[in-house]
């Protein structure tokens, strides 16, 4: 695989420019979960397909506060890297007059994928699921909290259409802007903690997913901004309150089937999405590093908050981690599963990659799943997750899987980013930590 060299047609240009586009941010998601970007005028966007934009690896080692560690193969001021943007992905950002956005693939000079790009082993993983005859299809929920001049933006209660209505012209907005950028919007609504919304996004392959939650997140922001509203996407707002997720929900489909239905197994699965999901299960405490990663997401993680701390799964269980949906009787399709204790510090392609990953292992291994869990699984003295983010990084370093799929650069730039984190916030409250994270991502 090299550099892609194929520039936008010029009607695609001439397109843009007719809808008032002058710039185009070109973004990636770091380590920390952040997204970062380098911006180019429209005119050039041909250029910048064709032979990249250069930027830095040192931003594989940054923290959520811009600070610096270092890894074994990245860190200092050396070298340059080449951000080509996929342009099928290019698309006018409704909530940013005058931009487009694309996402970015991150080569070497010579035009090798860079083997720290969190996209390239997106896109692994998913081409290594389909030589197992796996489409995988993949959408997440982003849970966020709105404020105005640090206030609560609305005071309806939980799920209440006061809420709605009190912030109606910003809901529409939203739902403008996402009908307008091609986003497939299932739900939005008010959630249970104070001044929370949540918006649910039509499955896609993984890849996909991983651009549409960077895009719906910058989406929410910049609408969010143009009302005078200040999103938060932080693993918690209120340290003592319910927090902010980002759960993930897939299926596993093969010649047009939906493998979560029409099997022998536990409330319909297939073997094949019985293992899938196995694997994903037992690898829970390693996947909490990718998907939990920050000091933060561990004041998100308390049981009986619908956050799924626990080592189980059960069927349309909301305290399970791994929450299995069934779906309509007579709609086939709609079987899925959700992992619940994921949040929206957490790279997206990194997530997607690293769950497909434990996805394939228990695949291989024809692993299966332990019995459900009904009800609270607080009282059933079932396995805890990690509490604290050195321990899921314990697991994680642990993982010869995660290791073999990720590659050693990329494995080991991101333990240290973690690790990193965990020591910056070593002995900080849980206030001050929440105050330092909220509004980072």
């Amino acid at each position: 695989m090299t550099t892609p060299t194929h520039p936008p047609e010029p009607g695609r240009i001439a397109e843009l420019r007719a809808r008032g586009v002058h710039g185009v941010a070109l973004t990636w998601v770091d380590n920390a979960g952040l997204t970062r970007v380098k911006a180019v005028p429209l005119d050039r966007l041909p250029a910048a397909a064709e032979r990249g934009v250069g930027m830095s690896p040192v931003f594989d080692i940054y923290l959520v506060d811009d600070s610096l560690t270092a890894s074994r193969d990245t860190g200092g001021p050396d070298g340059d890297l080449r951000l080509v943007p996929d342009l099928g992905r290019l698309t006018t950002l409704a909530g940013q007059p005058g931009w487009a956005w694309a996402p970015v693939d991150r080569f070497e000079q010579d035009g090798r994928p860079y083997p720290g790009c969190q996209r390239h082993f997106a896109r692994r993983m998913t081409a290594r699921a389909a030589e197992h005859g796996i489409e995988l299809r993949m959408g997440f929920e982003t849970e966020w909290v709105v404020t105005r001049d640090g206030r609560f933006a609305c005071s309806g209660p939980a799920y209440g259409m006061t809420r709605l209505v009190e912030l109606s012209a910003y809901a529409d907005d939203l739902l403008t802007a996402f009908a307008a950028q091609g986003v497939t919007v299932l739900q939005l609504h008010p959630e249970y903690a104070p001044g929370q919304f949540e918006i649910s996004i039509a499955p896609s392959d993984p890849v996909t997913a991983a651009d549409e939650a960077v895009l719906v997140r910058e989406t929410i922001r910049a609408v969010s901004l143009r009302h005078g509203l200040t999103p938060a996407f932080g693993p918690v707002h209120d340290p003592d309150g319910v927090g902010n997720g980002r759960h993930l929900h897939l299926s596993l489909w093969r010649d047009g089937r939906n493998l979560c239905a029409g099997g022998t197994g536990p409330f319909g699965m297939t073997a094949a999405a019985e293992a899938f999901l196995a694997g994903i299960l037992s690898a829970l405490p390693e996947l909490l590093a990718v998907g939990a990663p920050s000091p933060a997401s561990y004041l998100r993680l308390q049981p009986s908050r619908w956050a799924g701390v626990f080592q189980c799964w059960g069927l349309e269980n909301r305290e399970a981690p791994l929450r299995f949906i069934t779906g309509a009787p007579d709609d086939p399709t709609a079987a899925n599963a959700e992992v619940k204790c994921f949040d929206p510090a957490a790279n997206p392609y990194l997530l997607v990659g690293a769950v497909i990953t434990a996805g394939l292992t228990g695949l291989t291994a024809q692993q299966t799943l332990p019995p459900p869990i009904t009800g609270d699984p607080a009282p059933q003295h079932q396995p805890r997750l990690p509490t604290s983010l050195p321990e899921s990084l314990t697991h994680f370093e642990r993982s010869t899987q995660l290791r073999t799929a990720m590659g050693d650069m990329l494995f080991e730039a991101f333990a240290a980013v973690r690790s990193a984190e965990a020591k910056l916030f070593d002995g900080t409250s849980p206030e001050a930590l929440a105050a330092a994270t909220r509004e980072r991502y």
